[in-house]
């Protein structure tokens, strides 16, 4: 099967992809935009895999699918397996159960090169909690596994005329473009991750492969494009930013990379740096390094509860290095220079190592991360980190009507509604001690919930860890809310739901001390004035329309507790159960709340507001504990967890009480 000719300024390419990679993801300064390095590696890649199925389709008339593909397991699978395997390995060691589970799933999806669908479904790339997924990374490889499927399907269905074929490749990369720009500020994940909106930056390289073979190009014009392509690539990897990226800000590193390969064979000192032992070498093992550092770092930092400095980040950083080797070395280049195999022994060899890699996965998977792994005192918090996600199956986002754009959750029996809950992240966390209610009074209602959102009307907000669009939307989707309440004719009672001191403070607590939101509208000048105006303007409209209105009282907040990181910190015996950030005095608990239950205080006093109170039991008279009969009942040092919500469902009694048909 035909090759392209060595062009080590490639490789030079690829170490300037795989150093901003991994400077971008160990914290380095000057690499903001260090991620875009894949979108080099997706241009090299549609380059040459483009250029071998081309010149094979012109020379022989046919194409060799075997052969190629038997290349790309042979280039790709085992260094993949070996970094999978050890991988595999130090997450059972370290991972908490539910973090195990997850990595099963990905370990699957990575291994049938479906992660990228996988993580498009959960957290973006950006997001927390990215940082705990060890196998993030393989999304790009999915992605180009993927772009070696349809590339050769595409050409296999058009190959009776390349004429029609390049168009058709024309056609594809400009509506990939388009799209991608198009979406990116609609779901900036899907634009990320999925193959779609990435494919254009995959045909951009295997357009130009095609103009060269067709051309005869001698990729040689002039020094400028070099010089012009290097300040792209360089510029878009220090100045991209992650907000509103892929889009049209992709497009900077591809036509930089696409100038660079365009006049590679020209003698200027761009290329001659690219193709210096150094570079070449780097270039080499990117491969490997990118395969290794990610989980490298995910590891380490976990391990080791953060770095101490950056002399240690370096340390990893070189560990990542020093792997990388190791892996070109002895499992990258003795499989590629295997000569001959043909099909059915390579996918025999590929079936083994493909097997493990599933059934790890899997028992991970319905083991639920094999708690049994850690001692007692570490497992209620264990539990507790599992217990936060909800059964969201009868959930769903109207495209239309008067709560279009607003996630509605009906819970109880089926019909029409009867109970409104309205409120944010805090109303998620109770969705099973509601549900729970709603069905033992045998009342539909309808949760209507947005995550760092007041449920008050006519407000704004900006937040320290929310981008400006996600704020904008708070104020847009609660306007919709007014709205569409008034839709709703059948419902009696209502409650609301909310993080009352985080909003009357401006700021969280504890371990989310960092975290701000600052609000503004109805004319007040801080948090407390527009907290109260809102109340005044939210709560007569309600009033006019409900029969009665109830407010959850904010359960006591414990400022340091966090389950995932207190079961890490007594798994790895950073802690002792004694340590532990557990409970903390009543009298300061009342403090931290007193700021947001003084707005409603005089609703509650005229009785225009029925205060529904689960403090008698998380508190006793002198602390507010997590834990409770041996359980833990927090998620964070805000949010409790299901098993909390389901056992206070009595509470909720008389929000359904009277509410019936």
């Amino acid at each position: 099967m035909p090759h392209p000719a060595y062009r080590p300024e490639i490789d030079g390419l690829r170490m300037i992809a795989v150093l901003a990679v991994v400077l971008y993801h160990f914290d380095v300064p000057g690499v903001a935009g260090g991620f875009a390095g894949v979108d080099v590696f997706f241009v090299i890649s549609g380059y040459l895999i483009g250029g071998i199925l081309w010149r094979d389709m012109s020379e022989s008339g046919r194409l060799h699918l075997a052969r190629f593909y038997i290349r790309r397991v042979k280039r790709l699978a085992p260094a993949y397996f070996a970094m999978a395997s050890v991988t595999a390995m130090a997450a059972w060691f370290v991972f908490l159960p539910f973090e195990f589970r997850e990595f099963g799933k990905s370990l699957i999806a990575a291994t049938v090169y479906l992660s990228n669908v996988l993580f498009w479904r959960g957290e973006g790339y950006f997001d927390i909690g990215a940082d705990v997924k060890a196998l993030l990374h393989t999304w790009s490889l999915a992605v180009e596994e993927q772009f070696y499927i349809a590339l050769p399907l595409l050409m296999l269905v058009l190959r009776a005329s390349r004429r029609v074929l390049f168009w058709a490749l024309v056609v594809g990369f400009a509506a990939s473009l388009a799209a991608s720009v198009w979406i990116t500020p609609m779901s900036q994940t899907t634009a990320f991750y999925l193959f779609p909106f990435r494919a254009w930056e995959l045909l951009a390289g295997v357009l130009l492969a095609i103009h060269g073979q067709s051309r005869q190009a001698r990729l040689d014009w002039h020094p400028g494009l070099s010089w012009l392509g290097l300040a792209l690539v360089l510029g878009g990897l220090a100045l991209i930013e992650a907000e509103g990226f892929p889009g049209w800000q992709a497009a900077i590193p591809v036509a930089g990379t696409v100038l660079l390969i365009l006049n590679g064979r020209q003698a200027n000192p761009v290329n001659r740096a690219l193709a210096a032992r150094l570079p070449v070498f780097i270039g080499q093992i990117s491969y490997s390094l990118y395969l290794w550092h990610w989980p490298v770092l995910v590891l380490s930092k976990y391990w080791r509860d953060g770095y101490s400095g950056p002399w240690e980040a370096a340390g990893w950083m070189a560990l990542s290095f020093v792997l990388a080797v190791i892996s070109w070395r002895y499992v990258e280049r003795p499989f590629r220079q295997i000569e001959g195999a043909r099909g059915w022994p390579v996918l025999g060899a590929l079936a083994l190592p493909t097997g493990a890699m599933l059934a790890i996965g899997g028992l991970a998977y319905v083991k639920d991360g094999m708690p049994g792994r850690f001692g007692s005192e570490t497992r209620p918090h264990i539990a507790a980190s599992a217990d936060f996600l909800q059964d969201f199956s009868r959930c769903h986002t109207p495209a239309n009507g008067p709560f279009a754009g607003v996630e509605l959750c009906p819970i109880g029996p089926e019909g029409a509604p009867r109970v409104v809950i309205w409120g944010d992240s805090h109303l998620r966390a109770m969705k099973e001690g509601l549900e729970t209610a709603a069905w033992e009074a045998g009342t539909p209602g309808l949760l209507i919930w947005h995550a760092g959102c007041p449920p008050l009307f006519g407000i704004e907000k900006r937040e320290s860890y929310a981008t400006r669009a996600e704020d904008a939307a708070c104020t847009t989707a609660n306007a919709t809310i007014r709205a569409g309440l008034t839709s709703l004719e059948a419902v009696h009672s209502l409650l609301l739901v909310g993080r009352w001191s985080y909003y009357a403070t401006g700021a969280g607590v504890g371990r989310d001390a960092q975290n701000t939101i600052a609000l503004s509208g109805h004319g007040g000048a801080t948090n407390p004035a527009v907290f109260a105006r809102a109340l005044d303007a939210t709560l007569p409209v309600l009033d006019e329309r409900f029969e009665r209105i109830f407010v959850l009282r904010q359960p006591p907040e414990i400022p340091f507790y966090d389950s995932r990181e207190v079961a890490r910190q007594l798994a790895h015996g950073r802690i002792t159960p004694e340590d532990a950030p557990l409970a903390l005095p009543r009298d300061r608990a009342q403090a931290r709340a007193a700021p947001g239950e003084a707005l409603f205080a005089p609703w509650v006093e005229t009785e225009s507001l029925h205060l529904i109170d689960p403090w008698p039991q998380l508190c006793d008279a002198s602390e507010c504990s997590v834990m409770q009969d041996g359980e833990s009942w927090y998620f964070d040092n805000n949010h409790l967890t299901n098993r909390a919500a389901r056992v206070l469902a009595p509470l909720f009694a008389p929000v359904f009480e009277g509410a019936g048909p």
